[in-house]
C-alpha cells in the first residue's frame, strides 16, 4: 500500500499520509514519497491550492517506531542524511508555490507538528492534542524547529520545546499555531470553504502574496526592503492578471481566473 493517496478535482490537489494503523507516523519511505509528490505538485503551475491531511484517527504521530528503532544504531554519518532527508521534505511542503491548508485530526506530535508548521492555513478538529515530544526522549526538534518557532512563536515554543508538555488544539489556536477550530464534523467543510476562498483570488497573487510573507517576515525595514516591496507591486500591476483584476472590480464584474 502506498504510504501517501494523492487525489486531484481540477486546481486542487489533496495529499494525506495513508499510513493509518501507525497514526500516519513518518519513516524514509514516507519522507522520500512526500519529497517526490511535492516535487512535482511544486512544478506543476495549474494548481491553485495543496491540502494535506492524514487517514485514520490522527494526522501524523511524528517518526515511526521502528524507523526510531533502527536509528539507535546508525553512524554519525548516517544519522546525518537520515536527518537531512527529513529537512528536505520539510522543505518541500513549506517552500511549496501553492497555497497548502493543512487539514488536522487526531493527535499532532513531534514530526508532524513540523509537518503542520509548514502548512500556510491550518484548520483543525477540536479534541487532538499537540506534543512536541522529542526532549522526552533525550532528542530535540532540529530539523522541525525553524518552521515550528516560525508558525508557534518564539516565546511558545520555549516551554513546550524544553517541557515535551502535551498542549490542547484550543490552546494551539489561543497561541496562533492553528488558525481556525471546529468541530469534528465540520473539518471537511472549512476546509472546502477555505479552498473555494482561495481559489477565488487572482492565481499569481496568491503565490506572490505567499512569497512575501515568507520573503519579509523577521526582516528589518530598510531601504532596500522598501525598494523591493515597491517593484513587487510595480511588476505584478503590470500583468494581465493584475490588469484583469482591478478592471474586473472597476467595472463590477468577475474576473476572469473566478468566471472560467
Amino acid at each position: 500500500m502506498a504510504t501517501l493517496d494523492i487525489t486531484r478535482s481540477g486546481p486542487v490537489v489533496r495529499v494525506f499520509l495513508n499510513r493509518p494503523e501507525v497514526r500516519n507516523a513518518f519513516n524514509s519511505e514516507v519522507i522520500a514519497e512526500m519529497i517526490g509528490a511535492f516535487r512535482e505538485i511544486n512544478a506543476d503551475a495549474t494548481l491553485r491550492a495543496v491540502v494535506l491531511g492524514g487517514h485514520g484517527k490522527a494526522f501524523c504521530a511524528g517518526g515511526d517506531l521502528n524507523w526510531m528503532r533502527a536509528m539507535a544504531d546508525y553512524s554519525w554519518a548516517e544519522n546525518h542524511a537520515d536527518a537531512m532527508a527529513l529537512a528536505e521534505m520539510l522543505w518541500s511542503v513549506y517552500a511549496c508555490p501553492h497555497p497548502v491548508i493543512g487539514r488536522l485530526h487526531g493527535d499532532c506530535f513531534a514530526g508532524g507538528m513540523g509537518l503542520a508548521a509548514c502548512c500556510d492555513v491550518l484548520i483543525a478538529a477540536d479534541g487532538p492534542t499537540f506534543c512536541l515530544s522529542e526532549a522526552r526522549l533525550g532528542l530535540l526538534p532540529a530539523t522541525i524547529g525553524p518552521y515550528v518557532i516560525r508558525a508557534l512563536g518564539e516565546q511558545a515554543s520555549r516551554r513546550y520545546f524544553i517541557t515535551a508538555e502535551r498542549f490542547s488544539t484550543a490552546e494551539a489556536h489561543r497561541l496562533g499555531f492553528v488558525h481556525r477550530l471546529v468541530a469534528a464534523d465540520g473539518l471537511d467543510a472549512a476546509v472546502d470553504a477555505m479552498v473555494a476562498t482561495l481559489v477565488a483570488n487572482g492565481p499569481q497573487a496568491v503565490k506572490a502574496c505567499k512569497r512575501l510573507v515568507q520573503d519579509l517576515a523577521g526582516q528589518p525595514i530598510t531601504a532596500a526592503l522598501r525598494e523591493d516591496t515597491a517593484r513587487r507591486i510595480a511588476d505584478i500591476r503590470a500583468t494581465d492578471e493584475g490588469k484583469e483584476g482591478v478592471q474586473a472590480f472597476l467595472g463590477k464584474r468577475e474576473p476572469a481566473w473566478r468566471a472560467s
